[in-house]
């Protein structure tokens, strides 16, 4: 059994994750950890230094390394799914799961966090909810082609 978490920035991802891995005695695994472990760069750091079109060509590739595992939660970025041929493979080769969130949560917890985002970083509270609702109004399609919607503010997978 493999999961993929697909949802936009600060949705909790992460932290679902490794509470659905703990709970079930699977691995977790979160892609843009591993990403910053094999690159030895933050992702917004990678994304000032090289840009987005290099970051999502390596983003896939790591997504693509997933393939052959099994027993796993895999945390993916807000973006991975919706680039290249991402939610397909994603739903090729494990069973995705959306953390829904409305932009108001979004926008609170991204002006609660202390991990910057490459496209939010120091924007003003106003400009900060204009992306991300144009985001996820952008990437939502994709991530509802999940086969499991949950609440990404109560989270519950029985």
């Amino acid at each position: 059994m493999k999961y993929y978490l697909v949802g936009y920035m600060y949705c909790g991802k992460s932290t679902f994750g490794r509470r659905l891995a703990e709970e079930k005695g699977m691995d977790f695994l979160d892609l843009d950890r591993a990403f910053e472990a094999r690159y030895h760069y933050t992702v917004p750091r990678f994304f000032e230094t090289f840009g987005e079109a290099a970051f999502r060509k390596l983003e896939t590739q790591m997504l693509h390394s997933t393939a052959d595992l099994d027993n796993v939660v895999i945390s993916c970025g807000g973006g991975t799914p919706c680039h290249s041929d991402n939610m397909d493979f994603v739903l090729a080769h494990g069973t995705a799961i959306y953390l829904q969130m409305s932009v108001d949560a979004l926008v609170a917890r991204a002006l609660r966090s202390r991990n910057p985002r490459p496209k939010l970083h120091g924007l003003p509270e106003e400009e900060l909810r204009c992306q991300i609702a144009a985001g996820l109004k952008e990437r939502e399609p994709i991530y509802l082609r999940a086969p499991i919607v949950l609440d990404g503010l109560n989270p519950q997978l029985v």
